[in-house]
């Protein structure tokens, strides 16, 4: 029988499961996340060898960037927060200087370590840096009228760090081509620092106007389909994130700006649910998608051989670098102590790190550091997601009924 229409008639079943079987999923220690990845296990060589695929980076590349694109557009949909500095402190601390502490930490270690250079080092800290906002929606935002600080910080962190770990991973890039960092540096501050964050903030919001401006115009023209309403949050997707490249600005950030504008600015409450249930709907399903095939792409015989370094690096990121780098970060923070115990656990990492690791490697990491980088980052998003879809549910009930309405930020919030 053909193994395609076996795989079809896999994923059909999961689908059906994990949709009639959500109410009791959502009571339990286990994430979807770790399902899928548990299923795609199950489905390699290892188990039923239905999942034979072995993709190419520019197939990974870009399977895995669409999603974050959709999922950055999602979090952006929910930033229900007035765009002042006080209602974004925590923000501003977990990617102003945790995130940046997390890469130099993890480029320590894996220079004094593992022996890499600093600018491989720094390279695979920026890889494995960005939360993912895909894989966190147990510890995100659930609405755009949910004000909780944890839920809030952790949304708009993932859908920013995605874009923010870029100017490293082309740092470590250039370091790759040149090791001589005085010939690139400047272009690196100017270019890829500077004019690419830049250009991002413009073009999102840019697009998000011009978007909005159009959809209000034909409104009061002639009414549009409202089957196919929803599918103007995709196009502003696709447009930010087109115009921002083109211009050499980061398309991560105009996708994740175009929603919180699209949201403040533009929709009513009505259409801004309607869309981000939209955009939730193919999150979801590619999710799947993604986490199906990166635990179809585990083998065990890389994983012994780079599990000293994946483990050294996973460990210390998860158990170490995140928890303390967090509570430094947010040291004379008014948030409430859990909560910012909490910001360091839940530095879940996913589709996000493996976008990067394919953009790397499809611009010229390979060879020894190549494959360990590789590894690495698979080892330590696969723990991750082990861990985190393991606590993530009873840590947040017990959050929600001991901590949840107690976190002073929330006080200046306007009703």
């Amino acid at each position: 029988m053909d193994i395609y229409i076996l795989d079809l008639l896999v994923i059909g079943l999961l689908l059906l499961t994990v949709t009639l079987g959500s109410g009791w999923i959502g009571r339990l220690p286990l994430s979807y996340a770790l399902i899928y990845m548990v299923v795609g296990i199950v489905l390699s060589p290892y188990g039923f060898n239905l999942i034979r695929a072995r993709p190419d980076t520019v197939f990974l590349e870009r399977l895995t960037e669409m999603v974050v694109l959709i999922s950055l557009f999602s979090c952006g949909l929910k930033m229900n927060r007035p765009l002042k500095r006080w209602a974004w402190n925590s923000t501003i601390r977990l990617i102003g200087f945790l995130m940046p502490m997390s890469i130099f930490a993890i480029a320590a270690i894996g220079h004094f370590f593992l022996k890499l250079e600093w600018g491989v080092g720094i390279l695979l800290g920026a890889i494995l840096a960005p939360t993912d906002p895909v894989l966190a929606s147990e510890v995100q935002l659930n609405n755009p009228q949910d004000q909780d600080e944890l839920r809030f910080g952790l949304t708009s962190e993932g859908g920013l760090n995605d874009a923010l770990a870029f100017p490293f991973v082309y740092f470590g890039l250039h370091w790759l081509e040149d090791d001589n960092w005085q010939n690139w540096f400047g272009r690196w501050v100017a270019v890829d620092l500077v004019w690419a964050i830049a250009a991002g903030l413009l073009v999102g919001i840019g697009v998000a106007k011009g978007v909005c401006w159009l959809e209000q115009h034909f409104a009061k023209r002639l009414a549009v389909d409202e089957l196919m309403e929803d599918f103007v949050g995709l196009s502003t997707i696709l447009i930010a994130y087109s115009v921002a490249e083109i211009v050499r600005g980061y398309g991560f950030l105009a996708v994740f700006v175009a929603g919180v504008v699209m949201y403040n600015q533009c929709l009513s409450d009505e259409r801004s649910a309607s869309r981000l249930n939209f955009m939730e709907r193919l999150e979801k399903l590619t999710e799947i998608g993604t986490i199906l095939l990166l635990g179809s792409l585990l083998r065990v015989e890389p994983i012994l051989k780079f599990a000293v370094p994946g483990l050294l690096i996973a460990g210390s990121l998860l158990f170490v670098i995140r928890p303390l780098g967090a509570w430094v970060s947010t040291m004379g923070s008014p948030v409430h102590p859990a909560t910012r115990w909490l910001f360091g656990w839940f530095g879940i990492r996913g589709v996000g790190s493996l976008y990067y690791l394919a953009y790397a490697l499809s611009q010229g990491l390979q060879d020894e550091a190549g494959e360990l980088i590789a590894w690495v980052t698979i080892i330590t998003v696969a723990i991750s997601v082990t861990l985190h879809g393991v606590t993530s549910t009873p840590l947040m009930r017990w959050y929600e009924h001991y901590i949840g309405g107690r976190n002073p930020i929330e006080k200046e919030l306007p009703d």
